[in-house]
């Protein structure tokens, strides 16, 4: 499979796929393609890997899409302004990223459930208790809200982050939270009441502008109608 990523701030992932070459995506997340591209919606792995992915966010079924009788093209549009980042999973090398995140991959990359380690890293972390496992091997895409920035942390080496700013993060780091220190820094800093804490070794992706802060910024313009 050969890609390019195109556009911004609302880029497109436009995939070449071989003769019999096969991805997977979420319903709804395919933009365009050639005609020799044939669908099939499936639960891909059975119902209970459906239902996982089901509670990260996903969708119970998943398209597959292949390629027939030649070349064929493919394209997976961002839904949200930002990036596409493109992950080359590998053996033994699993990436977790934030619910929803996920866009497309080869088929023989897989996606799963995952739970944070910590329940109070999930319930006030703001990247939420139940998170996206992918491993296997194969490239995968995922939607980035705002700009991708990364970081490559050695063990023992620690970011702290606000809420919703994690997008993905190797299997190897360790995640938690830390309360804001000081009654005045909770109460006026404005930065909520607890941080996301990010231990090494392995690389982390943040994001520069979380759906849920635009949502904030956005909420006091909204005007309801009666």
């Amino acid at each position: 499979m050969q890609y390019r990523i195109e556009g911004t701030p609302l880029p497109v992932a436009i995939c070449q796929l071989a003769p019999g070459e096969t991805m997977i995506t979420e319903r709804g997340s395919m933009s365009w393609m050639t005609n020799n591209i044939s669908m099939e919606t499936t639960t891909n792995g059975g119902v209970g890997k459906a239902f996982g992915r089901m509670f990260s966010g996903e969708s119970f079924f998943q398209n597959r899409y292949t390629a027939m009788g030649g070349v064929g093209e493919i394209a997976f549009a961002s839904s949200f302004p930002g990036s596409i980042y493109a992950i080359n999973i590998q053996p033994g090398r699993s990436v977790v990223v934030q619910k929803s995140a996920f866009l497309a991959s080869e088929q023989s990359v897989e996606l799963s459930i995952f739970f944070q380690r910590k329940f109070g890293a999930g319930l006030f972390g703001g990247e939420g208790f139940i998170m996206q496992r992918l491993s296997g091997q194969g490239i995968a895409f995922i939607e980035i809200d705002g700009y991708a920035m990364e970081y490559v942390l050695a063990p023992g080496q620690q970011m702290v982050i606000d809420t919703g700013y994690l997008a993905m993060m190797d299997d190897t780091v360790q995640m938690d939270i830390q309360t804001v220190k000081g009654v005045k820094n909770m109460l006026f800093g404005g930065e909520g009441l607890f941080n996301t804490v990010v231990t090494g070794p392995g690389k982390i992706l943040l994001q520069t502008m979380p759906v849920s802060k635009v949502a904030g910024v956005l909420s006091p313009y909204m005007v309801t109608g009666k």
